[in-house]
């Protein structure tokens, strides 16, 4: 299995009675409750957890692209992916992702994301979401019936751009380029690993193989609740022929270890209340803008990310809730290594973005449980987990080796 250390960074101060004061976290949040000199220090405690992260065996350090939020402070996860390049040398920088549709041009993501690769020597993974319709719709201004069409586009312009070794034109719908002339080109070729975030769409379970992409789920609902969808993408894998690899999906979870399952609550209970109250306190009517999920998908009923009964709930869970449900997983290492194992029997996933920093959780106690699963948990998973997929490698990042490197400096 492969685990990336996986941070939303939230904004850790938001008051206690903002549920009750604020109709949203997302889009129309006063920015008035957002401190600059305090987040300063956010963001660097930020970093520092991640690169402690790598130092405890990570796979991959995960950052991603919000707007308009104190849910997830990267409104630019290729500024934290570069300010991490520097100071890391092992993990995977996976970047999950640039929402496509929103740049204009989309030439920049191809620039960007090769200049991250060159720099990390060959370790970027590259993530093309569609966007959360609180970002794409209303932060952003997309039209919701436009916005895959337009994902579609800047996709098909990004593959070109690192492929092609001749500059070209390009005549889109909504992108024209007399010139397309990507430098620099990734390390990687013909391109770094993609992997695909999806929150319940039809389209995304076939766009991720029609190119051999992996798809990942990102919920907050827990392993269980996500059975029937990541079931309907293993279905859609046999129909098209391909083979099962788990190293095709991925799933996002909250995982909090202690030295027992009391602690884990004394613990953490508190930090995952603020999340789940606050930081995922979105408007309904921001989460899913009319026209943002095609007509397919919504005949075939499909599960959002954030449906309205989803919001109305979270608030109403208390810990055990939370953890007999599967939104966390916590406790113990033995505990949260069985939980582990069921999660990915279940799901049949060999990629994993763990949620270690919930809420306003401090860093001291993210460190405890990050060690924690990393020295006790992270590699019996490791060594037990798909063993028939052990070499398996098309999925994953071919960095540069130390040859190459010395050779590059001659």
């Amino acid at each position: 299995m492969k685990f990336t250390w996986f941070h939303l960074m939230p904004w850790p101060h938001l008051p206690d009675d903002f549920r009750e004061k604020h109709r949203s976290v997302w889009v129309d949040i006063p920015s008035t409750l957002y401190d600059a000199k305090r987040g300063h220090h956010v963001y660097h405690e930020y970093l520092d957890q991640l690169e402690f992260a790598e130092k405890m065996g990570f796979d991959a350090l995960g950052v991603n692209e919000h707007h308009a939020n104190a849910y997830g402070l990267m409104p630019s996860p290729n500024l934290m992916a570069a300010a991490l390049s520097r100071r890391t040398s092992k993990a995977a920088i996976m970047v999950l992702g640039d929402s496509i549709a929103l740049y204009n041009p989309p030439i920049r993501v191809a620039e960007e994301f090769a200049m991250l690769d060159v720099i990390t020597g060959g370790r970027l993974v590259a993530g093309f979401p569609v966007g959360t319709s609180m970002d794409t719709n209303y932060a952003y201004g997309q039209i919701p019936a436009l916005t895959r069409e337009k994902y579609a586009e800047a996709h098909e312009l990004i593959m070109r751009a690192w492929r092609e070794d001749e500059p070209f034109a390009f005549n889109g719908r909504y992108t024209q380029l007399r010139y397309v002339n990507c430098w620099p080109k990734p390390i990687q070729r013909p391109r770094p690993p993609i992997f695909i975030p999806g929150g319940g769409s039809l389209e995304t379970y076939d766009f991720c193989l029609e190119f051999d992409y992996t798809y990942c789920y990102l919920s907050y609902s827990g392993y269980l609740r996500a059975k029937q969808l990541m079931d309907g993408y293993w279905e859609r894998v046999a129909k098209s022929g391909k083979d099962d690899s788990p190293y095709r999906g991925g799933f996002a979870q909250v995982i909090c270890v202690a030295e027992t399952d009391a602690e884990a609550e004394r613990l953490y209970a508190p930090h995952v209340h603020y999340f789940y109250n606050r930081c995922l306190h979105v408007y309904p009517g921001f989460a899913d803008a009319p026209g943002y999920r095609t007509i397919k998908t919504l005949q075939a009923n499909m599960i959002t990310q954030l449906t309205q009964a989803q919001l109305r709930n979270y608030p109403t869970l208390t810990w055990k809730d939370l953890v007999d449900q599967g939104y966390v997983i916590a406790g113990s290492p033995q505990t949260v290594y069985d939980r582990m194992v069921d999660l990915a029997k279940t799901l049949r996933v060999g990629n994993i973005f763990a949620l270690f920093q919930v809420g306003d959780m401090p860093g001291d106690k993210v460190r405890h449980s990050t060690q924690l699963f990393a020295e006790k948990v992270m590699p019996r998973l490791k060594a037990e987990m798909f063993p028939e997929w052990r070499n398996e490698d098309r999925f994953w990042i071919k960095p540069m080796h130390d040859t190459e490197r010395r050779q590059a400096a001659e």
